[in-house]
Order: structure tokens, then sequence, then C-alpha cells
């Protein structure tokens, strides 16, 4: 049983490089008896399963939160925490929800076995342990579980899509445990939310939950499809939001938990900058000036922007009226925004 722990140890180590979901399905075994694992152990393994082993509550957890198994043969009956409270905790956790989770119990009172369906137990075998009867029950639910991966895998190959189209997803999950967590993030998204919001997951950034809650509130009264899109400034960098659609009940997270994806993409008014410059003969400061006078901004808050005093910002809007022709900052902006439109006609003031 010694070899059996050590191995399952060494692959805990290097988890990520020895999985090899492919062509081997993941199967965590929680026991603490050493006779029961070793047994199930070498009958999975020479069957091609990946086996991982716990022979505790907590051991368990660990295992689960780092492994993510495809499915987890569960002893009902441990000292300290029993395999009751391992499921509860398994689906009470996002990465870990959708588990199926199969109990092992010496127990088949009517209460024990509705408490393993309760804890969210899918199925249960009696001990002593048969293998072959293990393998039967497990490979009913891990068909649903190949599928739900492979689901899973083309939904992330088509929103890693959109990154390389300069657009970024999240998935956030609403109601339930899990509510206002964000689950799922492309990389491009990653990097998007921690420049904007200085946030990372699971956090969901607060203007941004904030806007997704306020859609599900008046799509209940107004029958409302898309709220109006949510932007957040940086410089003349703009990051928006858009709703994309409801992906559907989270299963195992809670009822009425469900999840929504949203797509963002950040769009760069250098170019606009750029062309103001050429336009109208301006450096690129007075251009930088100009560009947040169109955008409203008093003198002060573009000293504040561009790190600059209000004098400073003073003195280069009088080089932008004269090369302008103009003698008021109305005057200028309305210049430069029908210029502007014409060379770049999605750009908004």
């Amino acid at each position: 049983m010694s070899s059996v722990l050590d191995s399952t140890r060494a692959m805990d180590r290097k988890l990520d490089h020895t999985l090899d979901r492919a062509n081997s399905d993941v199967v965590l075994i929680v026991d603490d008896v050493p006779d029961n694992l070793s047994v199930l152990h070498d009958a999975l393994d020479e069957s091609g399963y990946t086996v991982l082993v716990a022979t505790s509550g907590e051991a368990a957890l660990n295992r689960a939160r780092q492994a993510v198994p495809d499915i987890v043969l569960l002893d009902a009956m441990m000292p300290g925490m029993d395999g009751f409270e391992v499921a509860k905790r398994l689906k009470a956790m996002a990465e870990t929800a959708h588990i199926p989770i199969i109990f092992m119990t010496g127990l088949t009172e009517t209460e024990h076995l509705v408490a393993a369906l309760e804890a969210g137990g899918v199925d249960y075998v009696t001990k002593p342990i048969k293998p072959k009867e293990v393998m039967a029950r497990m490979g009913v639910h891990l068909q649903g579980a190949r599928r739900a991966r492979q689901e899973a895998r083309q939904a992330g190959q088509a929103r890693n899509a959109l990154d390389a189209f300069g657009y970024a997803s999240i998935t956030v999950r609403m109601g339930g445990p899990g509510d206002g967590r964000l689950i799922w993030q492309t990389p491009l998204a990653r990097d998007l939310l921690m420049r904007y919001y200085g946030t990372s997951a699971p956090q969901t950034p607060e203007p941004v939950l904030n806007w997704l809650r306020r859609h599900q509130a008046e799509a209940g009264r107004e029958h409302e499809l898309e709220p109006p899109r949510l932007a957040m400034e940086l410089g003349p960098r703009r990051l928006t939001f858009r709703l994309h659609r409801h992906t559907g009940d989270a299963g195992g997270d809670g009822e009425g938990a469900s999840d929504w994806l949203i797509v963002m993409r950040e769009i760069s008014d250098d170019a606009v900058i750029e062309a103001m410059s050429l336009s109208f003969k301006l450096t690129a400061r007075e251009a930088e000036v100009l560009y947040w006078v169109i955008k409203g901004k008093i003198n002060r808050d573009i000293a504040g922007i561009l790190g600059a005093s209000p004098a400073t910002v003073k003195k280069h809007l009088e080089h932008v009226y004269a090369k302008l022709g103009v003698e008021t900052r109305t005057a200028a902006a309305g210049m430069a925004l029908n210029r502007i439109r014409q060379l770049h006609p999605q750009f908004e003031a």
C-alpha cells in the first residue's frame, strides 16, 4: 500500500504535466482503509485509468482542487471529516462541482443512502468492494463527464479564438454560493482586467458585476435582451463589455445559479491622436491636449491625465488655436471632431 501512496504523491507534484486527459480518465479514490485503496488502485490502474488516492477528507479536497479528477470514489464513513461532508464541500466549489461522486459504503439503511445522494453523490456501491462492479458504474457516469469535457474544450477553443481577433471573454456566475465569481477567462481577458481594474479571478470587478446585476433586474421587468455596453477608459484606450449570452444553469453550484458569458474589446484612440497631429501639423503633446478637449475635459483634468501643470496645458492649447486658426476651445474641438470623423467614422467623442 505504501507504494501506491508514494506513486500518488509523486504524481501530485507534477500533475500539470502528467495528467493526459485525452487518453485516460482520472479517478480519485478516497478511503481510510489501505486494503480497499490497494485493491481498487491496482484494478483501475490495470484498466488504463490514471489513479489518485487520499486517506482523509482534507487530503481528498486538496487533491480534488489540484487535479480536478473526472470521477471520485468516496468512502462514506471515515474518521474526522466523513464522506458526506467531503461531497458537500466538493459540490460547493465551482471548480469541482461538476465531478460525479460514487459513494462506497457498508451501510445499506435507507437513510444513509438518501444522505449520500443528498450530499451530491450520483451513485453508490456497497462493501466489500467488487472492482468490476465499480468500473461498470463508473463507465455510465464517465460518459457524461467526457461529453462535458469535450464541450468545455470546444468552448475554450472558440473563446480563445476571440483573443486572436482582439476580443477577450469571461464567464461570471450569478446566484448560488458562487454569486458574482469570475469562473473563466481567456488569457487576454486576464491581462485587460488586471490593467484596467487591478483585479484577478475569481474576483469580478465591481463595476462589471453591478452592470450585470442591473441587466438581470431590468431584463425581468422590460424583457431587455442586451444591456447597454459598459465602457472603462484608460488614457486614450477604452475597454468595452458586451453581454454575449446566458450560457445556462450552473449545475451543482446551488439552486438559481447561472453563468453569463461577457465579451470584452479594447479600443485604442492612439491612431486618432496621430491623425490629428498630421492633419493640423501639431506636436504629439498638442495633439494629446486637443484629444482630451474633444472628450470634454477641462485644463485641470487634462493636466492630471498628462502629468503636466494646468499652465503647460494652457500654453499647448494656445498653440493649437493658432495652428487651427480658431480662438476658442469649442471651435477647436468642433473642427478637430469633423476632421476625425472623416478619417475614423467609428470614433466616439
